[in-house]
């Protein structure tokens, strides 16, 4: 069973969620993009949810001095085995909300790498883990595929702010995201890339 939150909004105003994935440190960039915390800082984010894949606890560390973390555990995060769950729900005012990683198990991982090779991306392969995790999830937050998606299905919001080390092909930049929710239900999502800086083997340089 899946324990849910209870977020609280601040000061009467929307919760400001700042929603960062696929960071990779150190195992594909030897640090977060020098553009992240300071973006994250900006946009005055009331929590951070990091989709998994994190890789090192330095990351959530430094996200953390920004604003309080919650994250779940990717594919990668062979350091928080038994420290991060593979999945969370939140309840904010009248919507729950979902994060996962969104890999599934090692197998279904595994089928979906043979696909990718075959086909490219779809996000019509993620979609049934998606809905199935928590099917009474108003929006699922999600990470993995490097893929930016903010849409709604079904009535659900489906957010995938993007790799914050490495885009796609469809949008090559890193990214993160921030999602609003307000006490009525309203919610706004945004996805923002991160900009002059290119990755150079795992290091950052400049354009």
């Amino acid at each position: 069973m899946i324990e849910l939150e209870t977020l609280t909004f601040p000061n009467g105003r929307p919760l400001r969620l700042g929603v960062v994935s696929d960071t990779h440190v150190p195992d594909r960039a030897l640090e977060l993009h020098p553009g992240l915390i300071p973006s994250l800082a900006a946009a005055q984010v009331d929590l951070i949810l990091h989709s998994g894949d994190i890789s090192t606890p330095a990351v959530l560390e430094a996200l953390a001095e920004v604003a309080p973390v919650r994250a779940v555990r990717g594919n990668r995060d062979f350091a928080f085995l038994g420290k991060l769950p593979l999945v969370r729900a939140f309840q904010i005012g009248p919507r729950k909300l979902v994060l996962m990683h969104g890999h599934g198990g090692w197998l279904r991982y595994l089928l979906d790498k043979v696909e990718y090779i075959r086909h490219g991306y779809r996000l019509e392969r993620y979609h049934d883990l998606l809905m199935e995790t928590l099917p009474q999830a108003d929006g699922v937050i999600f990470g993995h595929t490097h893929f930016v998606e903010n849409v709604w299905k079904g009535g659900k919001l489906l957010f995938n702010a993007g790799s914050a080390s490495m885009g796609s092909p469809v949008h090559p930049l890193p990214s993160f995201g921030v999602l609003s929710v307000a006490h009525d239900g309203q919610m706004q999502a945004e996805v923002t890339a991160l900009t002059g800086l290119r990755r150079e083997g795992r290091k950052w340089v400049d354009l």
